[in-house]
């Protein structure tokens, strides 16, 4: 259908744009090379991260955990709409619905839903993919200018990821000595080498959100939200949006995002700069980091959580570590070279500790805006442990979208990294 009037509300994006944790963003080094064919091409009017919802397991993570239902019923609400603005409002609502439901099915609220297991950040990221799918095709027919489907989707994209309730929490939480912290994960990623994955990072966030942690200082609320793995978004300032509201409240803030095989790492030091690995839209990025006023921008930001007491910590059943190895080009030279030390004066940055990924520039970009905001609070980037499945179901040829081993070491990842925001809590 088509509407009969069209907007020129200005996108505040590129959301839109069809071009990418550590794991959630392995910001930290690419995996390796793919054994499998290259994904198909997305149809005309469909992302690259889109064109793989038609592949088995996307539809079975959805209909295993019984959020296939999502996107009819968001198509449904979009053709009734007979305006823009009722049109951002279903996707604003929708979008809610989804993070909330994704929340609530994490903390155990509600009925599972299926066969996946509660605590899988999965559905969530499928289901919003078909949702933008979905309104994609709406809008194609709808009559609205482009600016406007860029402004839909923005909206539908921070509804759904738990981003517009991310607020840093009410004057009565201070009044009644509650602390507030921040926490942030990523969407699954490298899927063209591993269609099943899984980000632990996100499902932290959904198991932390809205949660109270009980601290030797009292108790400290939780509020979360989950980012793309784009390049495009990150440069269009959707880290900034999200985190410009919370951070001025928060007394603590923790990005998150998969890193290294049986490790966490505290990483001491971000660099400004950009690695070129494909993102989730196959899209490749190198240079400096893009941020609002360049002129001031430096090239390395650290993190002021509390390193050495999470090190020392005995958390969990893995190993923790205070990371402080970069790769810079120093003062005066051209080549790069690994500084297991930290940075040196007049730098370049080439890799932080979290590397040169997007969990890196998460990093950097929330410690920048920590640091322009003027803000004395600890935070600071944390890379949980690659996700791996049991033996006999690592090759994804098998289809296995879930096993026994796989779901208790995204347990094991979550219940350690709440540790983790306890001791970064209490030390601070």
């Amino acid at each position: 259908m088509r509407l009969a009037r069209t907007t020129g509300t200005t996108a505040a994006g590129r959301l839109g744009l069809v071009l990418l944790a550590s794991a959630a963003l392995v910001a930290v080094a690419p995996p390796p090379p793919a054994t499998g064919a290259p994904a198909a091409p997305a149809a005309p009017g469909v992302t690259v991260e889109e064109g793989r919802l038609d592949g088995d397991v996307p539809r079975r993570i959805l209909d295993d955990s019984g959020f296939d239902g999502v996107a009819p019923a968001f198509a449904a609400s979009l053709r009734a709409a007979g305006s823009y603005g009722q049109a951002e409002r279903a996707a604003v609502r929708h979008g809610e619905r989804l993070w909330q439901r994704a929340v609530d099915r994490a903390q155990g609220r509600g009925p599972a839903g299926g066969q996946l297991s509660r605590d899988d950040d999965r559905p969530l990221y499928w289901a919003r993919l078909a949702m933008t799918r979905e309104l994609r095709a709406w809008h194609a027919e709808s009559g609205l200018s482009e600016a406007a489907g860029t402004r839909l989707l923005e909206r539908l994209e921070s509804a759904s990821r738990g981003q517009d309730s991310m607020t840093g929490g009410g004057a009565g939480d201070r009044a009644k000595g509650i602390k507030r912290i921040v926490v942030t994960g990523f969407d699954p990623f490298t899927l063209d080498r591993d269609i099943r994955i899984s980000n632990p990072s996100g499902a932290l966030a959904l198991a932390l959100d809205g949660t109270v942690i009980r601290t030797a200082d009292g108790p400290a609320r939780v509020e979360t939200a989950v980012f793309p793995v784009r390049w495009g978004d990150f440069a269009d300032g959707t880290v900034e949006r999200a985190l410009r509201r919370a951070l001025p409240r928060a007394d603590l803030f923790v990005t998150v995002s998969q890193g290294r095989v049986g490790r966490i790492d505290v990483e001491r030091y971000n660099g400004a700069w950009r690695g070129g690995f494909g993102d989730n839209e196959n899209v490749s990025e190198t240079g400096l980091v893009p941020v609002e006023d360049p002129a001031t921008q430096p090239q390395w930001t650290t993190t002021t959580l509390p390193y050495a007491a999470i090190a020392a910590a005995g958390t969990g059943r893995f190993p923790v570590y205070d990371n402080t190895s970069v790769t810079e080009i120093p003062a005066g030279g051209t080549a790069p070279v690994v500084r297991p030390g930290g940075p040196t004066p007049g730098s370049a940055a080439r890799a932080g500790g979290g590397g040169d990924y997007l969990s890196n520039e998460i990093a950097y970009r929330a410690t920048l805006l920590r640091d322009r905001l003027g803000l004395d609070i600890p935070g600071g980037h944390v890379h949980t442990p690659v996700l791996q499945f049991g033996p006999g179901n690592t090759d994804p040829a098998t289809g296995t979208v879930s096993d026994p081993v796989f779901v208790q070491n995204r347990l094991d990842i979550t219940e350690q990294l709440r540790t983790i925001v306890r001791v970064a809590a209490e030390e601070s």
